[in-house]
């Protein structure tokens, strides 16, 4: 390289411990000024340079204690394999948690709070009644949403002003439902308004001969669709809470309660409490069937009817809890998975005497059965099954490993009937 007098100049390089002091002196203020000029400098004398040569010695005598200082501490710390072992013993299953019974008398004597912001706020729907009994007479129907127990409201609003209307309430929180038992009642209560009344229909005869939870669905709906009158007295109202609960929640039961809601003697009044209730229905079922009314009535009143069929997080909800969590892991498998799960659980409830089933023997009957193709895939289901707590293995007398399924006959056999 060539300045512009001709002149050749050795090119400017800066060692590794000067670039070092030059990086550790920025926080230094004043000094950091007085580095770069030595740099400048440093080309023309070499008393600069020597200084800044020990002072980049120091520097890395003390990055290599900041060094030994973080290896030393991490040292101390426990090692990744004891990490994951800690980890891994850290299970909710490994909580002592408290008896349901115990928990719930504990919360029953929680006081309540805000009751009295509660009641005043149920009663200021109360000037809603009127156009609510009027939207229903109308042929619409109501679905009550909001944040907070329903059931107090609705009740009040039956018992108040639903006065002309026969009354039948259907508790949806329930964990089951008889639906065909609900409609084959209200079906009875039409069929003894009628007798009173002398209008018994032509062709009624035939189809009544027999009582009517003993008919099909379709032949009571074709009888209730059937029923007409302008007499007021002559209508029923369905008050239904939580008509997005457990019981309800499928697609079967909400589409028997959509062609009951569309027979002209029939109204509902229904509450909602899920977030994703209104994925019950399609369009049809919305406008032409249930024909809604939506109403926002939050009232935050606490749950304590509906929550009692519910286990609580914080407590030992017994062969319950753990059996509909069974379900929930059995559902989310594949269906061969399902199936390998059933032939154990048939297994172990005909051979209650056992110490469990051997895995050979299960090999075996899942081949007959075609559930599995090798040995491999046998063992990739029980891993899915061990993972979740649904197998446990244990050591049969002649050495061989046996599976169990760690839930009591009632609870599996419980378990097999909702998983079908």
């Amino acid at each position: 390289m060539e300045n512009c007098a001709g002149k050749k100049i050795r090119p400017l390089t800066r060692g590794r411990a000067h670039f070092r002091s030059t990086v550790h002196l920025c926080g230094g203020g004043g000094r950091i000024a007085e580095k770069k000029q030595g740099d400048r400098m440093a080309p023309r004398g070499g008393g600069r340079a020597a200084a800044a040569a020990s002072s980049g010695s120091e520097d890395e005598e003390e990055e290599a204690g900041f060094s030994r200082s973080y290896f030393l501490a991490k040292e101390k710390e426990p090692s990744s394999g004891k990490k994951r072992a800690r980890a891994a013993a850290g299970k909710l299953s490994d909580l002592n948690l408290v008896d349901e019974q115990v928990l719930r008398a504990s919360l029953a004597e929680i006081p309540p709070k805000h009751e009295e912001e509660v009641e005043a706020l149920t009663r200021s729907y109360r000037d809603q009644y009127r156009n609510w009994l009027f939207e229903l007479r109308c042929g619409f129907g109501l679905l009550m949403y909001g944040f907070g127990s329903k059931k107090h409201l609705l009740e009040d609003f039956a018992s108040t002003t639903l006065t002309d209307f026969t009354v039948i309430v259907i508790n949806g929180y329930l964990p089951s439902i008889n639906l065909k038992q609900v409609i084959a009642t209200i079906a009875e209560m039409f069929w003894d308004q009628t007798k009173s009344k002398h209008k018994r229909q032509p062709g009624t005869s035939s189809q009544l001969s027999q009582p009517f939870p003993s008919q099909s669905f379709d032949d009571i709906i074709s009888f209730l669709k059937r029923q007409t009158s302008d007499d007021v007295d002559d209508q029923v109202c369905l008050l239904i809470h939580n008509i997005d609960g457990p019981a309800l929640r499928d697609a079967e039961s909400q589409q028997c309660l959509a062609q009951v809601a569309c027979c002209p003697q029939v109204r509902v009044v229904a509450s909602t409490d899920h977030v994703n209730a209104p994925l019950l229905w399609d369009k049809k079922m919305v406008h032409t069937q249930y024909k809604w009314s939506w109403y926002h009535v939050p009232t935050f009143a606490p749950y304590k009817v509906e929550c009692v069929f519910y286990p609580l997080i914080l407590a030992s909800g017994g062969h319950a809890q753990t059996t509909k969590t069974a379900l929930v892991v059995l559902q989310s498998l594949t269906p061969n998975a399902q199936s390998v799960f059933r032939v154990l659980a048939e297994y172990q409830l005909a051979n209650e005497k056992e110490e469990g089933m051997p895995v050979s023997s299960l090999y075996t009957k899942c081949r007959e059965r075609f559930l599995v193709s090798s040995q491999v895939t046998l063992n990739s289901h029980l891993t899915e099954f061990k993972d979740h707590d649904l197998v446990k293995i244990r050591k049969h007398s002649d050495g061989q490993d046996c599976l169990r399924i760690p839930l009591v006959s009632d609870a599996l056999e419980k378990l097999l009937q909702e998983l079908a």
